[in-house]
């Protein structure tokens, strides 16, 4: 299957990958007003909108770091949706009736809905690896934090000052624990 051809605004997911701040602050200043002004019309206040902002970027730059995130639809529209959406999310934690998502067709389109899925269903599966990260012993975790950031497992060895042989062992075993954790989770065929 074809790679699809990336939106001109791609250049706003990589500002965010490489964490440059003309392009976080051009975010702020072009798409961020719309949210904020979404949410406080929707039962919710500045403090509660900057939050979601905040964490709809994060999310933002960890798909966008893990490399899995072309855009193929307009930046604004993305974000905007991705904001409305988590932000409908709180308010349905925070309610006990349903919350019922009217869209607005006026910047939705399937590309955007499409792209808004496939951030939510990276960000749950980012949550379920932190999850069972989280149930990994600390030698597991130590390891598996060093062979995510060096280059290679020789160094890994000689940052934990133990040999070459127990790193690649330990990592062996630490990712299989890891991996059965997460195929054994209910939540994982979920996410399928």
């Amino acid at each position: 299957m074809a790679q699809p051809t990336p939106h001109p605004d791609q250049m706003y997911i990589e500002g965010l990958a490489n964490n440059n701040s003309a392009v976080i602050q051009s975010i702020y200043k072009k798409f961020v007003p719309k949210v904020i002004h979404y949410i406080r019309n929707n039962s919710g206040d500045e403090d509660q909108a900057q939050d979601v902002v905040q964490e709809v970027l994060i999310l933002l730059f960890d798909q966008a770091k893990a490399k899995k995130l072309t855009l193929t639809c307009p930046f604004d529209a993305y974000f905007f949706l991705l904001c409305k959406r988590k932000w409908l999310n709180e308010l349905k934690k925070t309610s006990n009736k349903g919350v019922t998502l009217v869209e607005d067709f006026t910047s939705n389109t399937e590309a955007t809905n499409d792209m808004a899925t496939q951030t939510e269903v990276f960000e749950e599966k980012q949550q379920l690896f932190d999850t069972m990260f989280q149930k990994l012993g600390e030698k597991c975790q130590e390891v598996l934090k060093l062979s995510f950031v060096l280059k290679s497992m020789e160094e890994v060895a000689e940052k934990l000052n133990v040999t070459y042989g127990y790193v690649r062992k330990k990592k062996s075993l630490c990712t299989g624990q890891l991996t059965q954790w997460i195929q054994e989770s209910s939540h994982f065929r979920t996410l399928k």
